[in-house]
């Protein structure tokens, strides 16, 4: 039977009449048993809609599997915990969902801080986990192990990309608006290093400004960087984060002292849906995966589907959990198994057809090889409800993912 859990525990079966979830089985009823996967998403708090959207993303995939018959003839099943963007919170998490819920794959994370936390812990677990969202290269680089994949834009991918437009834009002080954690602080460093390999000359901020994750007032920081007077920003904040600086910005006069300025995952249609015309005219804004600008019958068909049940715009966080669904179903397909070292191993050197295109998880570090991109604020989508971007580039992931981290021992 379906069952709804309290306490920000979502449990979805996907197949009608499933029933609770018994001890060993015989292997004769085996078959008759759901797939079942692990998430960990923020669910509640100021990130809450990137959770929402990734689970609308996982749901429209196991929509579209179960309708096709499942996975080797049976059934996905989706047990969904907020990991409330704690690092201690989600590794109990991961842990209740393979020794209690007994799910055989494990997907999610939005934040790189827990991503850190969470990864080195999987091995023990023994379950492939892909991530979808947060970026910090560490868990493809120093802390990548046999059952980490992830299928989304890391830092240093959306870092390569930023850093071609703001070589291109001539602005040559820079500073930036960070999170106070991994994300934010990786953020800077790649966009200093991959800026400096394509302009010696530009000066980057000795000074940054890194308020702390969840921080209600941005003002402080917002006039320290009007005071600074930097030709351009980059600016790594995400969700509720953004969407408070960008109003309290707009107060200030920020966006009107002529600085070139990049937000970094500021394309998140759930950023972009809660400002609407708030979010300005003529600013970068980058995304792991942009609906409107991958002509192709693939994500024609996802963006066309999602729209239709959701009625809203995809987001990348959306596009992310649905790819990850897809490559559980192939990789199981593959290893013609549930068996974690198994789907593991099957993960590894894998091309998935995606609406962004084809993309391969890279052997060595299991990294998918994807860019990101990047386009110019223009005027409001009236259908969609956000912003529309002009002069769009999708980056080749080939060029903009460095070599395999030494540090990486798979």
């Amino acid at each position: 039977m379906c069952k709804f859990l309290t306490n920000r525990v979502i449990t979805t079966l996907a197949l009608a009449g499933v029933l609770s979830v018994p001890g060993a089985l015989p292997a004769a009823h085996a078959a008759e048993q759901p797939v079942r996967i692990g998430a960990i998403y923020i669910m509640s708090g100021s990130a809450a809609s990137y959770g929402k959207f990734a689970e609308q993303g996982i749901q429209l995939a196991m929509d579209e599997i179960n309708g096709a018959g499942g996975v080797m003839g049976r059934q996905l099943a989706l047990t969904l915990e907020d990991g409330q963007g704690k690092a201690a919170v989600a590794i109990q998490a991961a842990r209740k969902l393979v020794y209690q819920d007994k799910v055989d794959v494990l997907m999610g994370l939005d934040s790189s801080g827990v991503a850190q936390g969470l990864v080195p812990v999987l091995p023990e677990l023994g379950k492939p986990f892909i991530i979808t969202h947060a970026a910090t290269p560490d868990v493809t680089g120093k802390l990548c192990n046999a059952f980490t994949y992830r299928v989304s834009v890391n830092v240093n991918q959306n870092m390569g990309g930023a850093a071609a437009i703001a070589a291109k834009s001539g602005a040559k002080k820079w500073t930036t608006i960070g999170p106070d954690y991994a994300f934010g602080h990786q953020s800077w460093e790649f966009f200093g290093k991959y800026l400096k390999e394509k302009k010696p000359d530009v000066e980057l901020s000795t000074s940054p400004s890194f308020p702390r994750f969840g921080a209600e007032d941005f003002t402080p920081f917002i006039n320290s960087v009007m005071e600074s007077k930097p030709d351009g920003v980059l600016i790594s904040l995400w969700g509720g984060d953004l969407v408070n600086f960008v109003r309290q910005a707009n107060d200030r006069g920020f966006f009107k002292q002529g600085m070139t300025v990049l937000m970094s995952v500021g394309a998140a249609t759930e950023v972009l849906t809660a400002l609407g015309e708030q979010m300005p005219e003529g600013v970068w804004l980058g995304t792991r995966y942009w609906y409107d600008s991958h002509d192709t019958e693939a994500n024609k068909k996802f963006v066309s589907a999602y729209k239709q049940k959701y009625n809203s715009p995809p987001s990348y966080n959306a596009e992310g959990a649905y790819v990850a669904i897809y490559a559980i179903k192939q990789a199981i397909e593959k290893a013609g198994s549930t068996d974690g070292k198994a789907v593991a191993k099957a993960l590894s050197g894998m091309v998935l057809d995606t609406p962004a295109g084809k993309v391969t998880l890279r052997v060595g570090d299991n990294q998918a090889l994807i860019g990101p991109t990047w386009g110019l604020t223009a005027a409001m989508n009236t259908a969609d409800k956000v912003r529309s971007l002009t002069d769009v580039e999708n980056f080749d992931g080939e060029k903009v993912t460095p070599p395999v981290d030494p540090a990486c021992k798979l």
